[in-house]
């Protein structure tokens, strides 16, 4: 489906953000932004747990803009989260009350597909170009850097510093001296470090910044004319004039500059620290400035998922082609596994449970590529811990129980609630393969499955079962299997 009006949430680790666009043919138009300091990354404790005066800031960022997006389909809607709720510990508390006070569902989303949404943004909100860009994006929590082409970006890594974690950590209480400074600076040079040979030896014609630290410090530095010959943007020599004068003020509050914004001061520092690193570590004399960050690239990325151009799929498929999935069986039991959940949907499965039952069965046998025993478990793991462009960690989680949940015994799932719908996926799945174990084309013949009260029935010709007395053996195990976690999977055999 295609909706005029689409909006995106960023739960960042500095700062929230709501962006609310217009649909008109392949372009987004800005419709309405707000925009919540809610330092989620300075309530962090040492102990990787949100404290409560965070998450009630939160929360509270959260209702408000949840009465901007009441009205608007679910569908229409994208919230993502960053850094901070990728290590708090206590995310899975917080997040039900999180989703409750917005009103939609929230991603919490990898270091790398948070570069890749950042470059999509970016790009979109610069002038048409054919050189490879650098985009860097200093986030509260960890810093995004994503080299590409156009719209497609080629290089991401995230790493794990931001303004926020930066200042907390080297600035206490503000101060700032030549030691502190040079420690921050330090600190940030050793991460860029580990990537700056992959980036340089890739290579780009321009550097963009973009979010708020890196728009922060161009404002400060083109309004107060620090740059050499007042050229816009960020330049290492502005950097380095800026970086003394912060020194001298002993702290931001007293940097009596244009341009030092209210809300972005408390961080400045950190994001100061980490931008003087990039320069230097990765060599650049001069940045410009993309409006277009996180939020944009989320609305582009679903806009892309209602004109089929799901960035999921092109995942999938890529980690077919990777471990070599054999493409003759998964159609076999994708079609099976498809046609069962139709029938158990009463003929209109929904749109999420089609997607997540067609990419599971695409990528059920995965493990194989690591050894045969157990392979569903090998399976389940790669799609955890993998880097899964468009995908969030509740996808991917999500995705790796299906292949988990797919053969073998389902007591491992225990802790899934007996009345997720998944287990309705599981059993389509599970079905499916057992259906096919021959491996072949042999035609099937005419099979229903209804729900049950307790689980699921299997109606099949008894003439057939007994002429593939292989395949009804394993149907029979598979009523003893779902048995033992106290539900029923039927087989009945037809005359």
């Amino acid at each position: 489906m295609i909706y005029e009006t689409v909006a995106a949430v960023d739960l960042g680790s500095n700062s929230f953000r709501l962006q609310v666009g217009r649909v008109v043919d392949d372009q987004i138009y800005p419709l309405d932004s707000l925009k919540e300091p809610a330092r989620l990354a300075s309530g962090l404790t040492e102990d990787k747990l949100l404290d409560a005066p965070s998450q009630e800031r939160a929360l509270s960022a959260l209702r408000r803009f949840g009465e901007r997006l009441r009205g608007l389909d679910r569908g229409a809607v994208r919230a993502v989260a960053t850094n901070t709720l990728r290590v708090a510990k206590n995310v899975g508390e917080f997040l039900p009350h999180a989703e409750e006070a917005l009103g939609f569902p929230i991603e919490v989303i990898a270091g790398r597909e948070e570069a890749r949404l950042i470059y999509i943004g970016a790009s979109h909100s610069l002038p048409s170009a054919n050189h490879k860009r650098l985009v860097v994006d200093i986030g509260g929590g960890s810093t995004e850097f994503i080299i590409g082409k156009r719209h497609d970006p080629q290089l991401m890594e995230s790493l794990y510093m931001g303004c926020v974690s930066f200042t907390l950590k080297y600035f206490p209480g503000g101060r700032i001296d030549k030691r502190r400074l040079r420690e921050a600076q330090a600190a940030a040079a050793k991460e860029i470090e580990l990537i700056a040979h992959d980036f340089q030896k890739l290579g780009w014609k321009e550097a963009v910044g973009s979010s708020g630290s890196a728009r922060a410090i161009a404002d400060i530095l083109e309004m107060n004319e620090l740059n050499p010959g007042n050229v816009g943007g960020i330049t290492r020599e502005g950097l380095e004039r800026l970086c003394a004068l912060l020194v001298k003020a002993g702290s931001a509050e007293n940097l009596d500059l244009k341009g030092v914004k209210g809300d972005r001061m408390p961080v400045l520092p950190g994001g100061i620290a980490i931008m003087a690193a990039i320069f230097e570590e990765l060599d650049i004399e001069c940045m410009t400035y993309a409006d277009g960050a996180l939020r944009l690239g989320v609305l582009y990325d679903l806009l892309g998922r209602f004109h089929q151009h799901d960035m999921r799929d092109a995942t999938v498929a890529h980690f077919r082609k990777r471990y070599q999935v054999e493409r003759d069986q998964v159609e076999r039991v994708e079609a099976v596994a498809l046609s069962a959940l139709t029938q158990l949907s009463g003929g209109a499965p929904g749109e999420a449970d089609i997607q997540y039952l067609s990419w599971a069965c695409r990528l059920h046998e995965i493990g194989i590529s690591v050894a045969h025993n157990a392979y569903h478990k090998h399976g389940a793991y790669i799609l955890t811990y993998a880097d899964m462009p468009g995908f969030s960690k509740k996808d991917q989680a999500r995705l790796a129980l299906l292949v988990l949940g797919h053969r073998g015994k389902l007591e491992k799932l225990a802790e899934v609630p007996a009345a997720d719908g998944v287990w309705r996926l599981i059993f389509c799945l599970r079905l499916a393969v057992a259906l096919h174990r021959t491996r072949d084309d042999r035609q099937l013949p005419a099979w229903r499955v209804a729900s049950t009260e307790r689980g699921f029935m299997l109606s099949l010709p008894g003439k057939w079962l007994a002429k593939n007395p292989w395949t009804a053996a394993a149907l029979a195990e598979e009523s003893l299997i779902w048995k033992q976690i106290g539900r029923e999977c039927v087989v009945r055999a037809l005359d």
